[in-house]
């Protein structure tokens, strides 16, 4: 990657302005949005899982149920939206009987498969289960098969559900898509809380079931002017073209899949509590990780795929790189000096222990170490996707697997759960490290968008954020209480936030400029609206 010199970035923030850049902070604010509400209802979820059922060896199978669903769904459809469905749908985007005509040979080719796929694996979940948890005891083996039976139909609502999604984007209909996630999150939370008492952890189950099946009902209005049919025209030329783009992301999720399957393995011979642990610190993660990679990858995704090449593809990927770091840096450092406090006030209430705080919170730390390569991987893989080119991002997942195996089995024994952590870590930015590469070699690079000035500043400013964290006195409040609790958290991040703001201010960071300036007008919008309201 090419990097400019820090005396050469004299942009004033009106010039940050571009219609290219308002579209984009648009999208991304849409998908942010919904993810906001996603990662909010997804704390909520996990809050409401350790309350009801702390971090038991059955929480533990229940991650593993619930990893398998997510693996499926990446495999059979997931992987499939950004690298192939997207990409072919936009270039019939403006030709819509087309586009309704390939939609539903997709629908209805990718519905019969995954029926059958839902089938064959209710038959073989014992064999599943052996796989993926040979270190847990009968009782909770029995538990797993039970609860993997009972989740599968999830597999099916949740690839309908992506397909749609899939058509929304290329259509730059954005809003719908954004909160599927939450929507399932919903459906969870509501299975715990309401039929806990009658039927346990299978509760959870059951709202999986609920969640997913509300992604597919959530998106139907957006598709308002389809006109979808069933067919099965296996002949149809794009059906071959997004088969060809999937066949390198197929072999790469296969090797994805083996990944995950290992690290539930080793998981299970570190302790009954340690995939408990690990989830709850994961999804903590995967906060900032959704609501700021995921929005702005898929917010450039549509235009990289129309524009595929020359300055107006470099500027709009390094664009999105800068916005991913400018949200992700400091998200990194607040986390890392505040887990403790944060896991204490969303985690620890009912059979959550102290105990399982600590260890979520040592978890939450070594794998914040590879948030911010995760962070900058998705924008550089969406690139490749929009070039057509889905071979060589899933070439790398061999590269990071490799990584993974080195260092877990070099640190399973003597760290135990901490090490499969460190691993992952060490994964992510092996893979983050390749894709850079790449983009180098293949795609040209970055050069004259001076990414070095703008990362060196965020680096500094989310450096004296975190100072701020430190030398605030209210992590020393003392109590249990609610407020306390509150305290901890909220006093540090608020004054890191302000300190931060300041900080790109005095810096000069234009991207942060204009999504400030994007926040003031819906700011100023909303108010407008209230105060112009008839009375």
């Amino acid at each position: 990657m090419s990097f400019e010199p820090l005396g050469e970035i004299e942009t004033t923030p009106s010039e940050a302005a571009t219609p290219a850049t308002r579209g984009l902070v648009r999208a991304a604010t849409i998908i942010a949005l919904g993810n906001i509400l996603s990662r909010v209802l997804g704390l909520a979820r996990e809050t409401v899982i350790a309350y009801l059922f702390g971090a038991t060896g059955y929480v533990s199978v229940f991650r593993v149920a619930a990893t398998l669903i997510q693996t499926l769904y990446d495999f059979l459809v997931g992987g499939m939206v950004s690298a192939a469905l997207v990409p072919v749908f936009s270039e019939y985007a403006d030709k819509r009987e087309e586009l309704w005509r390939l939609a539903s040979v997709v629908l209805s080719v990718l519905a019969l498969g995954l029926a059958v796929a839902v089938l064959v694996l209710e038959i073989f979940a014992p064999q599943l289960v052996l796989l993926l948890g040979p270190g847990y005891d009968p009782a909770l083996q029995d538990a797993a098969v039970q609860m993997i039976r009972l989740i599968l139909p999830a597999v099916l609502f949740l690839g309908l559900g992506g397909i749609v999604s899939g058509i929304l984007y290329s259509l730059k209909r954005f809003t719908f898509p954004a909160f599927t996630a939450a929507a399932f999150n919903a459906g969870t939370i509501l299975g715990g809380l309401l039929l806990a008492p009658r039927l346990g952890i299978l509760s959870l189950i059951v709202g999986i079931l609920i969640g997913s099946a509300s992604q597919v009902l959530l998106q139907l209005p957006g598709l308002r002017d389809a006109r979808f049919h069933w067919s099965l025209d296996l002949r149809h030329p794009a059906l071959r073209q997004i088969f060809l783009l999937y066949l390198p992301v197929l072999f790469g999720l296969s090797v994805s899949v083996v990944g995950v399957g290992i690290d539930r393995n080793l998981a299970s011979r570190t302790g009954a509590q340690s995939l408990a642990w690990m989830q709850d610190a994961t999804v903590l993660v995967q906060f900032p990780l959704g609501l700021v990679a995921t929005a702005i990858s898929f917010a450039i995704l549509p235009t990289l795929s129309r524009v595929v090449m020359g300055e107006e593809f470099r500027a709009t990927l390094a664009l999105g790189l800068k916005l991913v770091l400018l949200l992700i840096l400091p998200a990194t450092v607040g986390l890392f000096l505040l887990a403790q406090p944060v896991i204490v006030l969303l985690y620890e209430h009912g059979a959550f222990t102290s105990s399982d705080t600590l260890s979520t919170a040592r978890a939450l730390q070594f794998y914040l170490f590879g948030l911010p390569a995760a962070a900058i991987d998705q924008p550089l893989v969406f690139a490749f996707y929009a070039r057509k080119n889905t071979l060589a991002p899933n070439l790398v997942v061999l590269v990071s697997l490799a990584v993974y195996l080195a260092v877990a089995l070099t640190l399973v024994q003597p760290l135990g759960m901490l090490g499969l952590v460190l691993a992952n870590s060490a994964q992510l930015i092996a893979h983050a490290l390749t894709m850079l590469l790449l983009v180098q070699t293949r795609l040209g690079g970055l050069g004259g968008q001076a990414m070095g000035a703008t990362i060196f500043k965020i680096i500094f400013a989310a450096g004296v954020m975190g100072a701020s964290i430190v030398l605030t006195p209210m992590l020393a409040v003392e109590g249990a209480g609610a407020f306390a609790k509150f305290a901890r958290v909220l006093i540090p991040g608020a004054m890191a936030f302000v300190v931060y703001v300041f900080a790109l201010k005095l810096l000069r960071v234009r991207e942060a400029d204009e999504l400030w300036s994007r926040v003031r007008v819906k700011f100023d919008g909303a108010r407008g609206a209230r105060y112009n309201r008839p009375r």
